[in-house]
C-alpha cells in the first residue's frame, strides 16, 4: 500500500516564505510553486539493480555496476536481526536510548555522496547550464556532469552501448528519472540506468576503481573502460593532462566486475562471492587521497556556442591538498612532488574518521552476517574459517561529510521530494535517523575541525574600539573549497551590556544576505536587478575585496572563489584563469 499521509520530516517543514526572502526574490516569485507543481524524484524503492543472470564475459560486463542496496544486507547493522555489530547506544529523550548505526551503508546513504544522484542543488546548476548557458550542448553537458553525480548509471549506459557495437552515447537528465513501473511506460528501457544514477556515488562506483599502474595497465583496454578513455580525451587529455591528471573529473579506470577493492587484508571472500559473485580484494589506494582527487578535481572545457575555446579548472580541492602542509607525499602511482608536509594527512583522515572523539581507533566488524560461532546452529553452514568475521582496528566511517548542511536540511524537511526514507532501513525507530547523524557530524566538524578564530589585542580609546581577529585554516585545502558559490565569512559584533548589537560586520538577514547595520545588502551580495533581467554593474562588478582592516559595517571579510568573465576581473583581484579569490 502507498502511504496516504505526508512523509515523516526530521526538520520543521517550510510552511511559509521568510519575509526577508520575499523582499529579495518576490519579483521573481509572482507565480509561486505549489506543493503539487514540484517535481519529485522517483522513490528510492525503485533503486534496485542486481547482478544479472547469464553466461560468458558479456553478462559479466552487463552487471559492472549494481545499486548499493545489494550491499546493505551485510554492510548495514542489524541485517541478521540477532546481532547489532557496527552500532553503539546513544541517549535519546524519546526512547531512553537509540542505536547509532556507523556501518558503511548507513553512514554513506545519508551523506552528500549517497545523496549525489538526488541533490537538488546540483540539478538546479545542471538546469542553468543546459537551459540558459549552453542549450546547444545539452547532451554533452548532461553526460559530463552526470558522469560524477550519476556515475554508475552513466557508465553502465555507455558500457552497454559499446557492448552492442554502438557509440558511447549521451546519458541525459531524462534518463535519471526512468522507472520500471508501470510496465510499458516510456522510460522503462532506461529504468536500470536511472536507478543506478539516483544511487549517487555508490559502493560500486568507488570500490571498482583502480589507480596503481599495474592494475590500470591490466584493465584499461577492457570494455568497461572504453568510454572512460573517451571521456579522458574529451575533458583532460585534449589540453595535455596525462597520468593521474587524465583521470580528473571522475574519469578513473575500473577493474573487473567480479572484484571489489577495499583497505583491509586477509578478508573473508566467500560471503560476498556467494551473495554477489564478487571477490573482495585488498588495495592500498583506499588510504590515499587520489581515490578522492579524481572526482574532486573538476577540469572542464569552456564552451562558446557549442565550441570549446579553452579549458578551465572549476574545482581544485585535490591540487589544493597536494601542495598544502597536509600532503602525504605518496600515491598509488609513486612519490608526489615536494614530499610529505609537516601535517601529513589524507582526505580520508578527515572525511572518513577511523577514531572516536578521544582519538582512539574504532574497533568493529565491518559486516553483519550469519556467522558460525555467534548464530544458532543451522544445516549446510560453512566452517568458521570461511565466515567468522574478525574485528577490524581502524574501521573508517563512510560519513564523507564536508559542510554542505543545507543539502541535509533540505533532505530532512522534504524527504518526499527527494524520494527517500528518513528512518534507518534496518533499525527502524531503534536507530538514530541517519540524516540527523550526518547533520550532527557536519556541525561537529564545523565547530571543532575547520578553523580557529580568535579575537585579541582589544583596545579602547575614547569613542574607538580596536580588535585583532586571527583565523587559522585547519583543513587540508582552501576554505571553502570546491564550487564557487560556497563561501565562508566572518561575523563580528560589538554588543552592549544587555546584549544589544551596537555595531557589526558580516551580519545576515533572514535570506542569508550580508547586510549593513541598516539592513541593506553590502556590495557584492546582489549582482542582478530585482527581476534578474540584467546585471547591476556589467563589466565592473562590485564585490568585497580581501581586507586587512575593516572599519565599516559595509565591509565584510569573505572567503570565496568568484568565477567571472575576464573583462569582469578588476586589476586588484587575484587572477587565476577566470577566477578571482576574495
Amino acid at each position: 500500500m502507498l502511504p496516504t499521509g505526508p512523509a515523516p520530516r526530521l526538520g520543521e517543514p517550510l510552511n511559509a516564505y521568510d519575509q526577508a526572502f520575499l523582499d529579495l526574490y518576490g519579483k521573481m516569485l509572482e507565480k509561486r510553486p505549489t506543493w503539487n507543481s514540484v517535481s519529485n524524484f522517483p522513490s528510492a524503492t525503485y533503486d534496485n539493480v542486481w547482478v544479472k543472470k547469464g553466461k560468458g564475459q558479456k553478462a559479466d560486463f552487463e552487471s559492472q555496476y549494481i545499486t548499493s542496496d545489494q550491499c546493505t544486507g551485510c554492510h548495514d547493522a542489524g541485517g541478521t536481526g540477532l546481532q547489532f555489530d557496527m552500532t553503539k547506544p546513544l541517549p535519546s529523550q524519546a526512547h531512553g536510548y537509540q542505536l547509532e548505526n556507523f556501518s558503511p551503508y548507513a553512514t554513506w546513504r545519508s551523506s552528500p555522496m549517497g545523496l549525489a544522484g538526488r541533490d537538488p542543488i546540483f540539478f538546479a546548476q545542471l538546469a542553468s547550464e543546459t537551459q540558459t548557458f549552453h542549450p546547444e550542448s545539452k547532451e554533452f553537458v548532461e553526460t559530463t556532469c552526470l558522469g560524477c553525480h550519476g556515475i554508475s548509471g552513466q557508465r553502465q549506459f555507455q558500457l552497454d552501448n559499446k557492448l552492442a557495437g554502438n557509440e558511447c552515447g549521451a546519458f541525459t537528465r531524462e534518463m535519471v528519472k526512468a522507472i520500471p513501473y508501470p510496465p510499458g511506460n516510456l522510460s522503462v528501457e532506461h529504468a536500470n540506468y536511472g536507478a543506478l544514477a539516483r544511487d549517487g556515488i555508490s559502493c560500486a562506483a568507488c570500490h571498482h576503481a583502480v589507480f596503481d599502474q599495474a592494475s590500470v595497465d591490466k584493465v584499461k583496454d577492457q570494455p568497461q573502460n572504453a568510454c572512460v578513455i573517451e571521456r579522458q580525451q574529451q575533458l583532460n587529455c585534449a589540453s595535455g593532462l596525462k597520468g593521474f591528471a587524465a583521470t580528473f573529473t571522475g574519469s578513473f579506470f575500473v577493474g573487473e566486475r567480479s572484484e571489489f577493492y577495499g583497505p583491509f587484508k586477509d578478508v573473508k571472500t566467500m560471503p560476498m562471492q556467494h551473495a554477489l559473485g564478487i571477490t573482495p580484494v585488498h588495495k592500498d589506494q583506499f588510504a590515499s587521497s587520489e581515490l578522492c582527487g579524481s572526482c574532486h578535481t573538476v577540469h572542464l572545457p569552456v564552451l562558446h556556442k557549442g565550441k570549446t575555446i579553452k579549458y578551465h579548472y572549476e574545482q581544485t580541492t585535490y591540487p589544493e591538498w597536494l601542495f598544502s602542509a597536509y600532503r602525504t607525499g605518496t600515491s598509488p602511482m609513486g612519490p608526489l612532488p615536494l614530499g610529505a608536509g609537516d601535517r601529513s594527512a589524507s582526505c580520508q583522515a578527515c572525511h572518513m574518521k577511523n577514531t572516536d572523539p578521544s582519538g582512539k581507533l574504532t574497533v568493529s566488524k565491518i559486516a553483519s552476517i550469519q556467522e558460525y560461532s555467534n548464530f544458532p546452529q543451522a544445516e549446510h553452514v560453512l566452517p568458521p574459517s570461511n565466515i567468522d568475521l574478525p574485528e577490524r582496528e581502524g574501521f573508517a566511517r563512510h560519513t564523507l561529510a564536508g559542510l554542505n548542511e543545507f543539502l541535509i536540511k533540505m533532505a530532512e524537511q522534504f524527504p518526499d521530494i527527494f524520494g527517500i526514507p528518513t528512518l534507518d532501513p534496518m533499525l527502524g525507530k531503534k536507530g538514530l535517523p541517519p540524516l540527523l547523524r550526518t547533520e550532527q557530524k557536519m556541525l561537529d566538524q564545523a565547530a571543532n575541525e575547520v578553523a580557529d578564530i580568535k579575537v585579541t589585542n582589544v583596545k579602547k580609546a575614547e569613542a574607538t574600539l580596536v580588535a585583532e581577529v586571527s583565523i587559522n585554516n585547519k583543513v587540508g585545502h582552501k576554505l571553502p573549497s570546491s564550487v564557487g558559490f560556497r563561501r565562508a565569512f566572518v561575523e563580528f559584533e560589538v554588543l552592549d551590556r544587555i546584549g544589544r548589537t551596537i555595531w557589526s560586520s558580516g551580519s545576515t538577514n533572514g535570506a542569508g544576505v550580508i547586510v549593513h547595520n541598516d539592513g541593506k545588502p553590502i556590495n557584492g551580495e546582489l549582482w542582478w536587478n530585482d527581476d534578474c533581467s540584467a546585471r547591476l554593474s556589467p563589466g565592473n562588478p562590485k564585490f568585497q575585496p580581501h581586507f586587512q582592516k575593516i572599519t565599516s559595517s559595509s565591509q565584510a571579510q569573505i572567503y570565496q572563489e568568484l568565477t567571472l568573465a575576464p573583462a569582469d576581473v578588476p586589476d586588484r583581484a587575484m587572477r587565476s584563469g577566470s577566477s578571482a579569490r576574495r
